[in-house]
């Protein structure tokens, strides 16, 4: 079974950063496409970026784009979303999710989830 936890959340002014990590309980992580997804108060999950297997392939949300990085560090099982000029409306809570194991793309839609992380909280207030 694979599990994966979040750590890194917390409460940042306008403008600041925070760097989110996921890691995986197994070496499975490996072999699987990771997304980042997040759902603020009353709104739906929405997708954020995403990393293929092998790395080759990232895909940001418009909403972030330019401002937030994914990364992987395989050695770690871990993957990361590093957060800069963070905006009131980036609060949410944040889910790292592994898809299907040995898809060679990325995936966007909660649909294709495997498994999800427990969500952590970012919070950005002036």
């Amino acid at each position: 079974q694979l599990s994966l936890v979040e750590s890194g959340g917390g409460t940042v002014q306008p403008g600041g950063s925070l760097r989110l990590s996921c890691q995986a309980s197994l070496r499975t992580f490996a072999n699987r496409p990771m997304t980042w997804f997040r759902q603020a108060p009353g709104k739906e999950r929405e997708f954020v970026a995403a990393v293929s297997r092998s790395g080759s392939s990232i895909l940001y949300a418009d909403s972030v784009k330019g401002r937030f990085t994914i990364s992987t560090d395989n050695a770690k099982n871990t993957v990361y979303l590093q957060m800069n000029s963070l905006k009131v409306g980036d609060t949410a809570v944040y889910f790292c999710a592994a898809g299907p194991r040995n898809l060679g793309g990325i995936f966007t839609r909660a649909i294709d989830v495997d498994y999800w992380g427990q969500g952590t909280q970012v919070t950005v207030s002036s």
